[in-house]
């Protein structure tokens, strides 16, 4: 499809509707979107490609709005296949064309392709500025946001701001509106969630200049109340919670725990407003119960013992939590266990292991099914999360 975002920069990326998993893990219930944008000016400046599996209708989409001119200028921000793909196709059909990256990104790019593009690459650094004519492209290094050769370019006239994977989301361009940071939290914290400090520092950056529009390499662009998706991205980036409440997330094998999360779940209600969420890690979208356990300043894990250990789901749900670099938080164990109860201290460890948790002095232990002694425990621990 192509869009005019104004006269002279049009929008020439796909929809991907039948995409089932983002990065083979993330699901889309409604499918990917790839963005790539072209500005034409006395110079061309394609802004990225697109993935294989939408090549064919992204160069009907740029000869569309090239109109028979030839593009001077490939600008690469991010060398991840589904942007990049289609970089040496390119390079092929239009022989005069110059790519524009940095000193990461072209000593990356012979990792993906074998044909040798030194003799036509141009090699950018912070703050540099290419002239395509009414139009300038000023480029601020973002490394790790989320690969280490990303970088996002500013169009100093119109005064937009190509992001890369940066204010991106799940889902296609044309999708029905919906609540954009949903999606865009679950991306967040799922792609680039470890790398706060990285998004930290291009927020710095980029809060000086003068920003109308956002075209990110996924999802809506954005033209109307920036500050709310600066805000969002500066809250997460932060590890701050965006919401003052408690997820409650268990997993189980026969219905004891969640008979226990439930129950647990009306005593909350009963002591507090705030918000309050519950669900089950073996029946939901494994990706939003990480974007949730970030949402909220305070999490109830409750799970099973199971080998020794914790039921498996719960053990990779707090793998991916450590590794996305969970922090800042207060957290409640709840293990259930016949004999031997094992879950507790596997919660533990691992919350241990997490910067700045704060783990709840009351802890309960279940044996098998829930009895007026831990139901009176649940009661304490929720009474300790609500102070």
């Amino acid at each position: 499809m192509i869009k005019d975002i104004s006269d002279q920069i049009k929008y020439i990326g796909a929809d991907d509707p039948q995409l089932d998993l983002f990065e083979s893990q993330y699901a889309l219930p409604d499918g990917m979107c790839y963005n790539s944008y072209v500005i034409i000016d006395e110079k061309i400046a394609v802004m990225d490609t697109i993935d294989q599996r939408k090549t064919d209708e992204w160069f009907d989409n740029l000869e569309q709005a090239l109109a028979g001119r030839s593009p001077d200028y490939l600008v690469i921000s991010h060398l991840e296949p589904d942007h990049a793909y289609n970089i040496a196709k390119v390079a092929e059909k239009y022989p005069e064309i110059k790519l524009i990256g940095n000193a990461k990104t072209f000593s990356m790019l012979p990792q993906f392709f074998t044909a040798d593009f030194s003799d036509r690459s141009v090699t950018v650094k912070e703050g540099d500025t290419v002239d395509l004519g009414e139009h300038k492209l000023t480029f601020f290094m973002a490394p790790m946001v989320h690969w280490p050769e990303v970088m996002v370019t500013y169009e100093q006239n119109e005064k937009i701001l190509f992001t890369a994977d940066a204010f991106g989301k799940f889902g296609v361009m044309d999708a029905e509106p919906d609540d954009w940071a949903c999606e865009a939290r679950r991306y967040y914290f799922n792609i680039c969630g470890k790398y706060g400090a990285q998004v930290q520092a291009l927020l710095k950056k980029t809060a000086k200049l003068d920003i109308q529009t956002i075209c990110p390499l996924h999802g809506p662009i954005l033209t109307e109340n920036l500050s709310y998706y600066i805000g969002l991205y500066d809250t997460w980036s932060k590890y701050e919670a965006e919401t003052d409440g408690i997820f409650i997330v268990y997993a189980t094998v026969h219905g004891n725990t969640r008979i226990a999360a439930e129950k647990l779940y009306d005593i909350l209600k009963s002591k507090t407003d705030k918000k309050i969420s519950i669900s089950d890690l073996t029946r939901s979208d494994f990706h939003e119960n990480i974007e949730d356990a970030f949402k909220y300043s305070k999490m109830i894990m409750l799970a099973p013992s199971y080998d020794g250990g914790i039921f498996p789901v719960a053990n990779e749900f707090l793998h991916h939590l450590k590794i996305k670099g969970y922090k800042n938080r207060k957290v409640a164990i709840v293990e259930n266990g016949s004999w031997a109860p094992s879950a507790g201290r596997v919660m533990r460890e691992y919350f241990e292991g997490m910067k700045d948790v704060e783990i709840c002095d009351v802890s309960v232990t279940i044996k098998s099914t829930l009895k007026p002694d831990s139901l009176g425990k649940l009661e304490k621990l929720a009474d300790a999360m609500v102070k």
